[in-house]
């Protein structure tokens, strides 16, 4: 039987022959995927900056008071907006993804040029237009809370398919990626948790789901705002 020195031995001796950074492309099929992947995802958050200042609005100038009235910071190629949402929980939590999600975009564009040799800049895609019209022309108050909460939910939601391919088939040297796949797909599963109880406290839908809809006959059939079974 091996002594714990030994094995302590063998295990420094292990860590120490594996690479620390994975520096170079995926491997086959996980380099197109994770190409692919990543330049989705930045386009997704980009999204997402836009979204979340409509609700909490924009500011040039940090405050250096923690406050609820805080805004975020402008999306590049936008105009300041005023704060929307006035529920503060909905300002927290588009502050919050704001930040996080910021950084999650230099992250991504990080892995892209030391991996790949790619300098990649965010765009809006058509999907996450749509979305984003409805909340710019949502009323401040709770004509905008309500919808916020479905679009953003629906958002998340539609990353989730990614994310979980990110997580079990990107290549296996680039652990940095997985692990900030598993960071995305806990936070935004949260989030879709938090707000799906605020529409029940809020607007009386207990049953939202941030889903496609399917059936056109229905009050609310999905698109950028899920479903649920009562009418808007």
């Amino acid at each position: 039987m091996k002594s714990l020195t030994a094995i302590a031995c063998a295990a420094t001796l292990a860590l120490a022959q594996t690479p620390s950074v994975a520096n170079g492309p995926g491997q086959g099929l996980t380099a197109r995927f994770e190409v692919e992947f990543m330049q989705m995802t930045i386009d997704h958050h980009f999204s997402a900056l836009r979204m979340t200042e409509l609700a909490a609005g924009t500011g040039l100038q940090r405050a250096q008071e923690i406050s609820a009235a805080e805004g975020t910071s402008p999306t590049p190629g936008f105009a300041a907006s005023p704060a929307k949402a006035t529920l503060n929980d909905l300002k927290s939590m588009a502050r919050r993804n704001n930040r996080m999600q910021r950084e999650e975009i230099m992250t991504l564009q990080r892995f892209l040029r030391e991996w790949y040799g790619i300098d990649y800049q965010p765009r809006l895609r058509e999907d996450a237009r749509a979305a984003i019209a409805i909340l710019e022309r949502a009323r401040p108050g709770a004509d905008f809370n309500h919808p916020f909460y479905e679009t953003f939910s629906r958002h998340h939601y539609a990353l989730m398919e990614p994310v979980n391919g990110c997580m079990t088939g990107s290549d296996l040297m680039h652990y940095e990626l997985r692990r900030e796949c598993r960071s995305m797909w806990h936070s935004q599963i949260a989030d879709i948790d938090m707000m799906r109880h605020e529409l029940k406290k809020h607007f009386g839908i207990a049953d939202y789901q941030p889903f496609k809809g399917l059936d056109p006959l229905r009050g609310n059939n999905g698109g950028p705002r899920g479903q649920h079974s009562g009418h808007d």
